[in-house]
Order: structure tokens, then C-alpha cells, then sequence
């Protein structure tokens, strides 16, 4: 597994502002749907992407059927989908969304030739990591299950 720093991932969450969830499910016992869920009542804006469900509401947004119909300050695009369809997804991403900042592929989730595309361009990348998992253990949340974060906070 890819090593990240954690000052990285922290520079990473903190400076998100719209996330783009490509494969995020309705159906709240998903992960997809939690971890999307979790990002925006952390602040960001969370738009879902997925042409099973175009159309409907969740977390105050339209889920949209394609890449191409994000909005351009899309700064953040969070891949729930297999190895194998990473390619098209960072290629529409990289020719759609100028803002883009981080490409973050979920846990299993890895693809180095599409990363180098991307980190080519500019673009942060994180492989085979979670953005809820990584944000509770950075910001002391994780704590509150059992887990040591090694961080010290008066925050309960």
C-alpha cells in the first residue's frame, strides 16, 4: 500500500470544498453512501455521479449520470468503482473539471497508470485509502471507537 503523509492527507481534507462521489450509491448501508454522506456534514459539497440513480435527490444535491455534467469547481473526485474502470473516469476528469485538485480512489481501489496520468497534470492522488477513515483518524475522531490516532485533543 502506498505510503501518504498525513500532512498531505490533512492539507488534502481540509482544503476540500466540492466533491465529486463517482459511484456513490442511494442506498444508505452502502459505503459509498456513508462516507459520501460524512463529507458533507463535514462542509464539502458532496455531488453524486452515477447513471443507476441520475436524477434523484441525495444529500442536497442531483445525482448526475456522467463526469461531464459536474460543475467546474469540482475540486475533489472520490472513486467507489473497481481498478479496471479508473482510466476513463480520470480522463474525463482531467478533460472536464479545471478545478480538479485530488484524485482519491477508495480502499481496493488502485490504479498506477492512471495516477501517473493524473499526478502528471498536477493533480494529488490517493490510492486504496478512505477520506472518512483518514479524516476521523486525523482529526481525533476516531477515538470515540477505540482506536489510538496518536493525537492529542481536548475535543470529546
Amino acid at each position: 500500500m502506498a505510503q501518504y503523509s498525513n500532512r498531505l492527507l490533512r492539507d488534502v481534507l481540509t482544503r476540500t470544498k466540492v466533491v465529486a462521489g463517482v459511484g456513490v450509491s442511494t442506498n444508505p448501508v452502502r459505503p459509498s453512501y456513508f462516507v459520501a454522506r460524512y463529507l458533507s456534514r463535514r462542509g464539502m459539497r458532496v455531488i453524486p455521479v452515477n447513471p443507476a440513480y441520475a436524477g434523484a435527490a441525495l444529500f442536497g444535491e442531483t445525482v448526475l449520470e456522467r463526469i461531464e455534467d459536474l460543475p467546474p469547481d469540482v475540486d475533489f473526485l472520490d472513486i467507489f468503482r473497481r481498478s479496471e474502470a479508473v482510466p476513463p473516469i480520470v480522463d474525463d476528469a482531467l478533460a472536464h473539471l479545471p478545478n480538479l485538485r485530488t484524485i482519491w480512489m477508495q480502499i481496493g481501489v488502485e490504479h498506477p497508470e492512471a495516477a501517473a496520468k493524473a499526478e502528471e497534470a498536477g493533480i494529488d492522488v490517493i490510492q486504496n485509502r478512505c477520506p472518512k477513515i483518514e479524516y476521523q483518524r486525523l482529526f481525533g475522531e476516531l477515538r470515540m471507537a477505540g482506536f489510538n490516532t496518536g493525537i492529542i485533543s481536548s475535543k470529546l
